[in-house]
């Protein structure tokens, strides 16, 4: 847990940064042990509303309070909000959320080598998120553990020992969200088309998921073990995953996600040119 002498400050005061907020407070941090720099009037009205923090408009020397700085800003616009930050922030540990930046790029932006980069997910709305972290090489013991007591207030956290590991993460568990709902929409479509309501299907694809899943994380076996165990030779689960099979959609998905990781170094090319 923090502690009463720790402050975070969070560059952009969005969802993921919400998500984070919402976290500390629950496990005792106080609102003036938190600092927001946010400069859309709605969003910092939201954060005054759910968590009484009076946001800044604009970076200020407030700022030199933190032992803490968390960038949850738009990737395209981190090295224009770094730009007034910068000055008040060097001694900090700095934590980034934003897609696609590369540690060599936030190190340059914000003066110093003291980042820890991470990929999140948006079951962290939700205490359910999933997040892949990768540490520069001057990020000590304790500046790990302190990020981990704050990435942890959102779920679970995985250490990558390569920061090119990172685009797996955001192929497999970034963007994963997006497939699941994929699949529910799939089940649900499929379930109205045999004669269920909407709201019967969609209830019985995202208990089904989340039951599986549930199943899974309790198991000690692998997700193919569980599989055939519930697969009864010329039963309905095999003639489901038979027609799956052939159509490919296995070796589809795999490709998909590699698509999704290319992507994603695409996208550290093109943020890291600033």
């Amino acid at each position: 847990m923090t502690t009463p002498s720790q402050h975070i400050a969070f560059i952009g005061g969005g969802n993921m940064a919400s998500a984070i907020i919402g976290g500390l407070i629950r496990q005792g941090m106080k609102p003036d042990q938190i600092t927001v720099v946010e400069p859309f009037a709605e969003t910092a009205a939201k954060l005054h509303q759910n968590f009484g923090i009076t946001a800044l408009p604009t970076a200020s020397a407030e700022l030199l309070q933190a032992t803490l700085v968390v960038w949850a800003v738009k990737p395209q616009i981190f090295s224009q909000a770094a730009e007034p930050v910068m000055s008040h922030t060097r001694g900090a540990l700095h934590l980034s959320v934003a897609a696609g930046i590369r540690t060599d790029s936030i190190c340059r932006w914000v003066g110093t080598e003291r980042v820890v980069r991470c990929m999140p997910n948006t079951p962290a709305l939700v205490g359910q998120g999933i997040t892949g972290l990768f540490p520069c090489p001057l990020v000590s013991a304790s500046d790990k553990a302190l990020v981990e007591q704050v990435i942890g207030t959102t779920g679970q956290y995985v250490w990558v020992d390569q920061e090119s590991k990172l685009d797996a993460v955001t192929a497999l568990s970034g963007s994963g969200p997006a497939y699941v709902f994929y699949f529910l929409e799939a089940m649900t479509q499929a379930g109205v088309g045999m004669g269920l309501s909407a709201e019967q299907a969609y209830q019985l694809a995202v208990a089904t998921f989340s039951g599986a899943s549930s199943l899974a994380a309790a198991s000690t076996e692998s997700p193919e073990v569980l599989r055939q165990r519930v697969t009864s030779k010329g039963g309905t689960t095999y003639a489901a995953i038979t027609s799956l099979d052939d159509a490919g959609v296995k070796a589809s998905f795999v490709k998909a996600m590699q698509a999704a990781e290319v992507r994603a170094r695409e996208l550290g090319d093109e943020f890291g040119k600033a």
